[in-house]
């Protein structure tokens, strides 16, 4: 058959292949005889090593979920590639080259496999550059001085690439175009704005690449250290891309796998520069999700590594709702679970540079148990020694026990309930096994008008009004996000909500359960709640709300754009024929902008 591989290159590619040391880099395997290994299947996620490979044999086989085969239907179902994808990937690490039956090779297949390669060795040059232009330009010098202000060296800024992208947002395209990039090509790269093509999305930013997990630049996260207005967010992500997913990733898994598989144990942080710091610190088993919320597919990362989880999160309001969303994820996977709390610094990078690597390493090494994490918490957000109180305590403890897997622990955690507290065993364990009951009356008896426990009120204005009526027709979403960027919000409960929305949506699960799952304010949680149960937006008016809302924050984003380009040109110094021609662009821009806000205003 034309266009088919032939059968000694996939025979040869199976033969040459080592599914111990390709299956080793997405599971903990341990030798138990011979040539035989067992681990804890990278597929469905287990406690208990049920994951089979038998190195002579060539083949795996999972007695949990079933699954089975050899190296090509394993890498198909951890890399989610097609058959001929995965042929030609475990060729190239081998070193085998291609041949198709009767010499005709599928032009399909080729430019498939060409567009890959092509992306990522352009994210591999592009990321060279921003290393080049932190270390070696005039124009990331303060970048590099910030960096080395929180104490990184520089074999930590080599070990991580760390990067700088040039202010100018058209420099990038000009110069990639120069190097015979195509538009379209670049277009689609996730490098450049969707709605302005010759536009950088990152710029005047510090560069964080993110690798896969054999080394390769697949995506960046770019920190802003000195933004012109609200609007900057703090840090920007590259969007999903066919080659990259971001609940799928982690920061630093890359260099981060062989000492976590060694020392059965991982940290969590927060960011970037955190995960970072543990790094150089020698504590290089520390990694970090991808700008959003830990999700269940990068737990099952971890999962196969090592069953112990070290959370380091911020001490504020975000990071302890993010501590207690992540102990809860990691306990329904059966993972053990300690909180690092640091002291001394709002983070580990601060910590050491203050009090240096052996000081962060006995913080790490300090950590509590989840259950005394949150008996602590507890005791500090209800310090009253009175029965209600108490009751609060118990009612929210018993949710955290509600997820633990073993008897054993949820009957150990009951006596720790009852001994930090000095309660009686007896009527906490009645209280716990009718604890749907106890919680309808502490809902019925509590103080209504506590304003104690009050969120404070949100300001409802247009901005955040569209976003929430989006939540009574959900598709309207994908209208609202094709015109509105997160960028063009003002008001940060609107920026938080779009966020939400946009991972919900990325992540192919919009609905009001994921929504309200990924909101970590409480103020916030209320209003939708309010909002939706009043009704107020019916499916047959949200579309009208929605174009009404897209307009004005168009409008406002348009206006403002105009406001700083128009202060630019004011400022501008020209003194010479280069600087007039920069000038006439700006003066284009302004015009260009002109018009599309009469255009809106008409409207």
């Amino acid at each position: 058959m034309a266009g088919k591989i032939s059968k000694e290159t996939i025979d040869l590619i199976n033969n040459s292949s080592d599914i111990v040391s390709i299956v080793g880099e997405y599971t903990k395997l341990t030798r138990r005889s011979g040539n035989d290994y067992w681990g804890c299947c990278p597929i469905h996620g287990e406690k208990t090593p049920s994951f089979h490979v038998d190195a002579d044999k060539k083949f795996y086989k999972c007695f949990g979920c079933g699954k089975g085969g050899n190296v090509v239907s394993f890498m198909m179902e951890m890399e989610k590639t097609s058959y001929v994808e995965t042929i030609h990937m475990l060729a190239k690490r081998a070193g085998i080259e291609i041949h198709y039956e009767d010499g005709f090779v599928p032009q399909e297949d080729v430019n498939k496999i060409k567009k890959n390669e092509e992306t990522l060795e352009l994210y591999e040059r592009t990321s060279n550059m921003f290393h080049y232009f932190l270390l070696e330009s005039e124009q990331g010098k303060f970048a590099l001085d910030y960096i080395k202000k929180r104490g990184l060296t520089q074999e930590t800024l080599e070990k991580f690439k760390l990067g700088y992208a040039p202010g100018d947002r058209f420099w990038l395209k000009k110069f990639l175009k120069s190097k015979n990039y195509t538009d379209d090509f670049l277009n689609e790269s996730g490098l450049f704005s969707k709605n302005y093509k010759d536009v950088a999305l990152f710029s005047d930013r510090l560069m964080f690449p993110i690798f896969d997990r054999n080394g390769k630049t697949i995506a960046f996260g770019g920190r802003i250290l000195h933004p012109k207005g609200e609007k900057d967010s703090k840090y920007l992500n590259s969007p999903e891309l066919p080659h990259y997913h971001k609940k799928e990733n982690l920061f630093a898994f890359n260099f981060a796998r062989k000492s976590i598989k060694t020392n059965n144990k991982v940290i969590i942080c927060e960011g970037y520069m955190d995960c970072i710091a543990y790094h150089q610190c020698g504590i290089d088993y520390a990694v970090a999700p991808l700008g959003t919320a830990l999700t269940e597919e990068q737990v099952r990362m971890l999962q196969s590594f090592t069953d112990t989880v070290y959370l380091s999160y911020d001490s504020d309001s975000a990071g302890q709702a993010a501590t207690k969303k992540a102990i809860f994820m990691c306990r329904k996977n059966d993972l053990s679970v300690k909180v690092i709390r640091l002291k001394g610094g709002k983070d580990p990078a601060e910590i050491m540079l203050s009090f240096g690597k052996e000081n962060l390493t006995a913080q790490v090494n300090s950590a509590i148990l989840d259950s005394d994490y949150f008996l602590i918490r507890l005791g500090e957000k209800y310090p009253g020694d009175n029965p209600d109180d108490k009751r609060r305590i118990a009612l929210e403890f018993f949710e955290y026990i509600d997820i633990l897997k073993s008897e054993i622990e949820k009957e150990s955690c009951l006596e720790q309930l009852c001994q930090t507290f000095n309660l009686k065993p007896e009527a906490v364990k009645r209280d716990f096994n009718h604890r749907n009951q106890s919680q309808e009356q502490y809902n019925q008896i509590r103080p209504v008008n506590n304003q104690k426990e009050n969120a404070k009120s949100i300001k409802l204005d247009a901005e955040l009004r569209g976003l929430i009526a989006i939540l009574a027709d959900l598709d309207q979403f994908k209208v609202f996000r094709s015109v509105i960027s997160e960028n063009d919000l003002n008001n940060s409960y609107a920026r938080r909500l779009y966020k939400i929305l946009e991972e919900c949506f990325n992540e192919n699960a919009v609905s009001i359960h994921q929504v309200l799952t990924r909101c970590d304010d409480e103020s916030l949680t209320r209003l939708i709640t309010d909002v939706i149960s009043s009704r107020v937006y019916q499916q047959n008016n949200v579309s009208i709300v929605i174009e009404d809302t897209m307009k004005f924050i168009k409008k406002n984003s348009l206006e403002e754009q105009r406001n700083k380009l128009v202060k630019r040109i004011q400022d501008y110094t020209v003194a010479t024929d280069e600087d007039q021609a920069q000038l006439n662009a700006l003066v284009i821009q302004k015009m260009e902008l002109d018009k599309k806000i009469q255009a809106l205003t008409i409207k």
